[in-house]
């Protein structure tokens, strides 16, 4: 990447910043008590059934504490259940409940929304160029760690 793209970087920084906190408030209107964070290992779980903690710890390069709060806020709330792996009784896997379930459906669907709307007088060919790069940048930093 050469110098005289700094300014571009700052414009793609500056608004990727703007759109985690307007992911972060979205979060709150979703759910009051479900925190981005606490949505995200939501999905995490119901995406990849029989997960572990430490399996949401690594995916999210998070520290493995943050994810025990998030998990134990998420197990109050009746959202998140623990049940013995088939593959090892030993071990517990993580598992929305049927209101966890419902919880992220009605986020996820709000969400969806919202995107719709805002892509609203989007042509197909910006929608098509605006999901490749966002799907090349989310390449690129999962192969970066």
């Amino acid at each position: 990447m050469q110098a005289g793209n700094d300014a571009s970087v700052e414009t793609i920084h500056r608004e990727m910043t703007a759109f985690a906190r307007r992911a972060r408030a979205a979060a709150a209107r979703m759910h009051p008590k479900l925190s981005l964070v606490a949505y995200t290992l939501l999905a995490h779980m119901s995406e990849r059934r029989h997960c572990r903690a430490t399996d949401l710890a690594q995916a999210f390069l998070l520290d493995k504490s943050t994810v025990s709060r998030q998990i134990a806020t998420l197990e109050r709330m009746g959202l998140v259940e623990r049940r013995p792996d088939p593959a090892d009784h030993r071990v517990q896997v993580l598992l929305p409940t049927t209101a966890g379930a419902a919880v992220l459906a009605e986020a996820t669907r709000a969400a969806r929304h919202t995107v719709r709307g805002r892509l609203a007088d989007w042509d197909d060919s910006d929608l098509a160029r605006f999901a490749a790069y966002l799907t090349r940048y989310n390449d690129a930093a999962g192969q970066q760690g």
